[in-house]
């Protein structure tokens, strides 16, 4: 009863604010047009569109290693892709009885990470001029995933959970592939679009009335409401706050790619609910990654 009073609060809250401050809800909302069009867009929506492609052409049969070429072919694809492609490969895979339940609900938890393109393109070279942070991050978080994913293949293999038969979706329309590709990755990048504008719109709106009745707040204390709200608008004011303190930043931006955002978060939940999969698992294995994804990091690069 308390958590639906508290969403309701913070609904309420947010409208009043978004009419008393209405030229800065816009200023939000273009930046995060801004943000989405030029810094995500971009990397997300061939790759989305390639993985689903690919995915659809690539069958796979009810045996022990079909199961392990499908787990590591759903970890390739959501690590190129990029989030949500994970979550939307994943709900597919559900759909279409690939996988179980409980299957869907780990790999959801595994299958999570950014962008490649992203990491290289936006925070290597946009952000810091430089790729080397870009390749040590991507090769700690996908060396530590794939041995989390090995033990999990291992564990299901053991007959843990129930076997699977695995059904074609629609065949009787023949669909092809390559279309509802292109179809079913529309949805994604509107969640992502939407879930983007939104949380910059409100972080914008928000700061500004925290300055209006704190004027001193501190800029770490705006730094940490941008990335719990946006990822991308957090990296960015990372960069700007902490560019002459390498140590720090890199710190920051490997803290931040591995937590996300509430703004990823939500995009992973609306695809994980349209299939019934289960956040409690992501929400777990999330924290466990922010937890040692970067102690590692600073204790392999930095220390």
């Amino acid at each position: 009863m308390h958590i639906p009073l508290l969403y309701l609060f913070v609904c309420l809250t947010l409208i009043c604010l978004l009419l008393l401050f209405p030229g800065i809800a816009h200023e939000g909302t273009d930046l995060g047009v801004e943000l989405f069009m030029e810094a995500l867009f971009p990397y997300l929506l061939p790759y989305l569109i390639l993985t689903q492609w690919f995915i659809r052409l690539t069958p796979n049969k009810s045996n022990s290693l079909s199961k392990f070429k499908l787990y590591f072919k759903t970890y390739g694809i959501s690590a190129l892709g990029g989030f949500p492609t994970g979550a939307a490969t994943i709900a597919y895979l559900k759909k279409s009885n690939q996988i179980s339940l409980r299957e869907a609900n780990i790999l959801l938890s595994i299958c999570h990470s950014p962008s490649p393109l992203f990491v290289l393109g936006f925070v290597g070279n946009d952000l810091l001029n430089d790729n080397r942070f870009s390749w040590q991050f991507l090769i700690l978080y996908h060396v530590v995933s794939i041995i989390i994913l090995t033990g999990v293949y291992y564990y299901y293999r053991q007959g843990s959970i129930d076997t699977v038969h695995i059904t074609e979706p629609q065949k009787t329309k023949q669909q092809n592939p390559f279309t509802s590709s292109i179809k079913d990755s529309i949805p994604t990048v509107l969640v992502v679009g939407s879930t983007i504008i939104f949380f910059t719109t409100i972080y914008t709106v928000v700061m500004h009335s925290v300055k209006s009745f704190l004027p001193d707040i501190h800029n770490n204390g705006m730094l940490l409401i941008a990335a719990m709200l946006e990822m991308t608008n957090g990296l960015k004011i990372g960069q700007q706050l902490f560019e002459s303190q390498s140590t720090i930043l890199l710190l920051l931006l490997a803290t931040f790619l591995t937590s996300q955002s509430l703004s990823i978060h939500m995009q992973v939940a609306v695809i994980a609910k349209s299939e019934n999969i289960s956040l409690k698992p992501y929400m777990l294995m999330r924290i466990l990654y922010t937890i040692f994804i970067p102690i590692l990091f600073y204790l392999i690069f930095l220390y």
